[in-house]
């Protein structure tokens, strides 16, 4: 039976999407009604009914941050996906981030272990790969290291990769993962799907910085293939392309029909917007637009290989356009019909 973790989330249900057409039994987390109300819309997104999925599919309530409860949903488990994890360049979600993102695994890698589990897939990120110091690709053999540049999202991403290899040495089978900003329909209001939200609503401003994008089925495929493969206790960089904002914006607005972003941020420009958000937050206890962390990725040239995948896999990845058009064909279809 398969277990998969942070089953409502956009890693979490494409997976699912793709499970529920093999043979094998699943068991699949979720956190409350409400995320499990936005899965049973996300398979109506794709014409798959909840009474199919609910043959396939054993949902349980739980919380990694709660042995004691997780443990039943581990019972006559033999591959565990652990893609659940907490996503915030907010300061004030700090503290809960670094408890579910190290906390939660940590849990989840003790109970695979007691649990004679087979092997365990982590969904990690790049936020975990090591930065270069002379602007070459960076690679899975990066090392990271906390030189006040990173974010506490890295940080938390980091630490959980470490419990992760922490379990292989206790004698679990695991493979990471390691994908870039991932393009796929799911929740348009959070995560990377909210970009085409942000579109959608008339986005005026981009960047020039640059990062990695892959495409959430090439995300899934790999880890499936990974977990089905001789494979273990590796990790990989699961990405496509690497684009500038700009470019990725210029995509999403073809295929949304809507006008490119014609401001380019510059460096003072999120300074100001940062200190003038962090105030709002203060002052209205809301969720800041941007933050610091947040405006210093997209403003940071970070460029990743995906040559050890392919290498290993003979992977080949959907080009980053194609992927934008096919996730604008879901988001035209979910909020214009």
């Amino acid at each position: 039976m398969i277990l998969v973790t942070g089953g409502t989330g956009l890693v979490g249900s494409h997976l699912l999407k793709q499970l529920i057409q093999g043979e094998e039994s699943i068991r699949a987390i979720y956190r409350d009604e409400k995320s499990l109300n936005k899965i049973k819309h996300f398979f109506i997104l794709f014409n798959i009914s909840w009474s199919d999925v609910l043959k396939k599919v054993e949902w349980v309530q739980s919380d990694l941050l709660n042995p004691a409860v997780l443990e039943d949903a581990f019972i006559g488990i033999d591959h565990v996906y652990h893609c659940a994890a907490m996503v915030s360049f907010n300061k004030r979600d700090k503290k809960q981030m670094l408890k579910v993102n190290i906390e939660g695994t940590s849990n989840v890698v003790n109970l695979s272990l007691d649990y004679n589990v087979k092997k365990l897939c982590h969904v990690s990120s790049t936020a975990a790969i090591g930065d270069t110091t002379n602007g070459d690709l960076r690679t899975e053999k990066n090392d990271w290291q906390n030189d006040g540049t990173f974010s506490k999202y890295s940080i938390s991403k980091y630490f959980a990769e470490m419990e992760v290899w922490r379990g292989s040495e206790e004698g679990l089978d695991v493979v990471i993962v390691n994908p870039s900003i991932i393009i796929g329909a799911g929740d348009w209001n959070s995560s990377s799907s909210n970009l085409f939200l942000k579109v959608w609503n008339g986005l005026r401003f981009y960047t020039l910085g640059v990062n990695g994008f892959v495409y959430i089925n090439d995300v899934v495929k790999a880890m499936t293939e990974l977990m089905n493969s001789d494979i273990k206790n590796e990790r990989y960089l699961v990405i496509a392309e690497n684009l500038t904002f700009q470019t990725l914006f210029n995509y999403i607005s073809e295929y949304l029909n809507k006008p490119y972003p014609s401001v380019l941020v510059r460096k003072w420009m999120t300074n100001v917007l940062c200190k003038v958000e962090a105030i709002k937050s203060f002052l209205f206890k809301s969720n800041p637009l941007v933050t610091k962390e947040s405006a210093d990725s997209a403003m940071r040239i970070t460029k990743y290989s995906n040559q050890k995948i392919k290498k290993d896999l003979q992977f080949e990845f959907t080009p980053i356009k194609i992927a934008v058009k096919e996730t604008a064909d879901l988001f035209l279809k979910d909020n214009t019909d």
